[in-house]
């Protein structure tokens, strides 16, 4: 029998229909819920007809966009899944340099369409990475020395409430600006976002690539690019990783499987001033490839898509970091050394910039001061043994713990199922008490609820 959902055109599916089993699929495959309903949306209408219908049946309810958050947020256990991904169109205005975006939508869906125009906003590093749950959480890629995170280029969002009331956030007249402040970091705890509207700015070919080294030079490697990063111009945004090898195809074979430290940077400016700065890093001690070139955006947003594909096992743990004192770079060579998986890695986002030139309190997102952010991910294949996967996170378990002393702040994108205590450090105290406000104020039910969640006051 099929279940049918009042005023919905799209495609529902439960448990007994073709299909369900593909649709429940998300990027971290180590996530495995069974909803109860599957509702896949073509528009806000078949938005507001399955809130709708959740109400009226009291269904927990799951948001799904890109489907590629860690923590699995974009499913639940018996509830009803928002499935949103089928909603992924873009449309660019490139006089005014602005984007409408579908919740739906990709970081490769966005980046295709505004690079026609020369124009891009800061999204993710992989192009599978979901629009809608990176923006909603801070959003961190390769622009945002330059032109600050996705959320900073948020300009306006439509968005569903619990209510079913559609309202904009926004700053112009008649629009909500605390929906908007609270949709800069917030997360999914306001409501559905039928529609994103971001800032662009114009970005040409970049300087940007890999430098590798041994991962045994990686104390010394990371002493000196910690030094070269402190006169670093808001033009440089780099990423280290710590990890095998990984068999791309621009990789020499020789170095497939091999303990590696590298450095990616992504140069957005002139590439002349951009290789004078770069070179004392490019040249240190004896690197083992070196890939930084000019070349296309959109190159650098999906050359490492292969390294994090869908259906993998992830767990994660993150922290913010300040500097890269001695002390904390050997705990981070020392961890990273001991990776077995060809699979697992550890990032080290550099951020500061234009990120850092913003008050703490200017949007939800915080933690605006940190240096760093340390990713630690564990990363292994469904059909391994029990074994791999435990010995998987309990490296990145021990490595995250080694790190507690340097700890200073939480990415709320990062997170994955750690409680409100991290939730909570994540905003501070000052954003906590405001987003806690906003949410009793639109959520006061607390009906949306399976995201990093900030509960509406008693």
């Amino acid at each position: 029998m099929t279940l049918e959902i009042s005023g919905f055109v799209g495609q529902v599916l439960t448990p007994a229909s073709a299909g369900y089993d593909q649709a429940r699929r998300i990027w971290n495959g180590a996530i495995d819920r069974r909803p109860a309903v599957i509702a896949r949306c073509t528009g806000t209408a078949d938005v507001l007809a399955a809130l709708r219908f959740a109400r009226e049946r009291e269904l927990l309810v799951a948001l799904r966009g890109g489907g590629h958050n860690v923590a699995g947020s974009a499913l639940c256990d018996e509830g009803l899944v928002l499935d949103l991904s089928s909603m992924r169109a873009v449309w660019v205005d490139p006089a005014a340099r602005v984007a409408r975006v579908q919740p739906g939508a990709l970081w490769g869906d966005l980046d295709r369409e505004a690079q026609a125009f020369g124009l891009a906003t800061t999204g993710g590093i992989v192009t599978h990475t979901g629009v809608a749950g990176l923006t909603l959480g801070g959003g961190i890629g390769w622009l945002m020395r330059k032109h600050g995170l996705t959320a900073d280029n948020l300009a306006s969002a439509d968005v569903i409430g619990a209510d079913g009331r559609l309202r904009t956030a926004g700053e112009a007249e008649g629009q909500d600006p605390d929906l908007l402040w609270a949709l800069r970091g917030g997360g999914g705890n306001f409501g559905v976002v039928t529609s994103f509207g971001f800032r662009l700015h114009p970005v040409g070919p970049v300087l940007a690539g890999p430098v590798f080294w041994a991962m045994d030079d990686a104390p010394a490697v990371l002493r000196h690019y910690r030094d070269l990063m402190k006169s670093a111009p808001d033009e440089l945004t780099t990423i280290v990783s710590l990890r095998k090898a990984a068999p791309l195809a621009v990789i020499p074979a020789t170095l497939h499987g091999r303990k590696v430290c590298a450095v990616t940077v992504c140069w957005v400016g002139d590439h002349a001033t951009g290789e004078r700065f770069l070179r004392p890093l490019r040249s240190f001690g004896s690197p083992l490839l070196d890939l930084v070139a000019p070349r296309p955006y959109g190159a650098l947003q999906g050359m490492f898509d292969q390294t994090v594909p869908h259906g993998w096992h992830y767990y994660w743990k993150s922290t913010e970091l300040g500097e890269l004192t001695d002390e904390a770079i050997d705990t981070i060579a020392h961890h990273a050394s001991r990776v077995d998986s060809a699979r697992s890695y550890a990032l080290i986002f550099q951020l500061g910039g234009a990120i850092s030139r913003l008050t703490g309190n200017a949007t939800a997102y915080a933690n605006r001061q940190a240096a760093h952010n340390l990713n630690v991910n564990g990363a292994w294949l469904p059909e391994d043994p029990p074994e791999i996967g435990q010995r998987e996170r309990a490296w990145t378990r021990e490595f995250f713990a080694a790190m507690e002393k340097h700890q200073a702040g939480v990415y709320v994108n990062f997170l994955g199922d750690e409680g409100v205590d991290r939730i909570h450090q994540a905003y501070g105290e000052s954003n906590f008490r405001r987003l806690v406000a906003l949410k009793t104020r639109y959520d006061p039910d607390n009906f949306f609820r399976v995201n990093q969640n900030i509960p509406p006051a008693p």
